[in-house]
């Protein structure tokens, strides 16, 4: 079961805020001098981080593209992040726009900003939700008004799971999830790893042992273990870059990007 703890500082603009790390990445307005000091230290510990944030961000569009077009009208996106270009909805309703698209964050000033975004969409909503307590999501009552979890559902956890220590039991958290999605239904996760580049995650976890969410790489297996008995689709996990990119990637340049990605169906 995952802990009841609260997350250390999480709202306390004098602590390093993940959320607001990755609004000064993407070029954003809403974070603070701490913030963009955290950020600075995590560049020096790997500069090509920029590269590997456009890669994640890449993978999330390609997949939600590809699971609009097979006819996937409902999403349910935990862990989104401050909002950026090319949302989940954008995309999805570029195929559909009928599409459903609920996020769910912890974070306050997420939210704040997703609601203040998605005011005027019918097709989407932005929900205050812990990921370490599942139940509360598939629980919550805009959850259920927006998605029909009895007809296949996206769910997508772009880098979030490394966000949550063994201790809170990631895969006990995944298989509720998992369980509660209809045949159909698609997983789509990002995860980081030091399987490829050791030296330089190492480097990026101890700057980010610093701020308001640790985090926790896991090796290939371990990340595959999170998707159950879903069957993996072509190529499997792998590095972001290389989830049907739609142009020629290396292995030597999709290594640098440290996280595995990838899709799987509920049978």
């Amino acid at each position: 079961m995952a802990s009841e703890r609260p997350r250390p500082s999480e709202f306390d603009p004098n602590v390093p805020n993940i959320a607001r790390m990755y609004d000064y990445y993407l070029g954003g307005k809403d974070h603070y001098q701490v913030d963009r000091e955290r950020a600075e230290e995590a560049l020096v510990a790997d500069p090509t981080l920029l590269t590997l944030i456009r890669e994640n961000r890449a993978f999330l569009g390609r997949a939600v593209r590809y699971l609009a077009e097979q006819g996937i009208d409902q999403f349910l996106d935990i862990g989104t992040g401050l909002p950026t270009q090319q949302n989940v909805h954008q995309i999805a309703h570029s195929v559909n726009p009928a599409a459903r698209v609920v996020y769910v964050d912890y974070d306050e000033q997420v939210v704040a900003h997703g609601r203040a975004l998605l005011a005027e969409s019918r097709e989407t909503r932005m929900v205050q939700a812990d990921l370490r307590r599942p139940q509360e999501i598939l629980d919550h009552p805009d959850v259920n008004r927006m998605l029909d979890f009895s007809k296949p559902v996206a769910l997508l956890l772009v880098a979030t799971l490394h966000f949550i220590p063994d201790e809170d039991d990631p895969h006990g958290i995944m298989a509720q999830l998992r369980d509660a999605l209809a045949p159909g239904s698609h997983l789509a996760l990002t995860h980081a790893s030091a399987d490829g580049v050791p030296d330089v995650v190492a480097k990026v976890v101890e700057v980010y042992k610093r701020t308001s969410a640790p985090g926790t790489p896991r090796t290939q297996d371990q990340v595959t273990g999170l998707f159950g008995d879903f069957g993996m689709l072509d190529p499997g996990l792998v590095w972001a870059p290389l989830w049907r990119p739609g142009r020629p990637v290396s292995l030597e340049e999709a290594v640098r990007v440290w996280f595995y990605a990838g899709v799987g169906r509920k049978s």
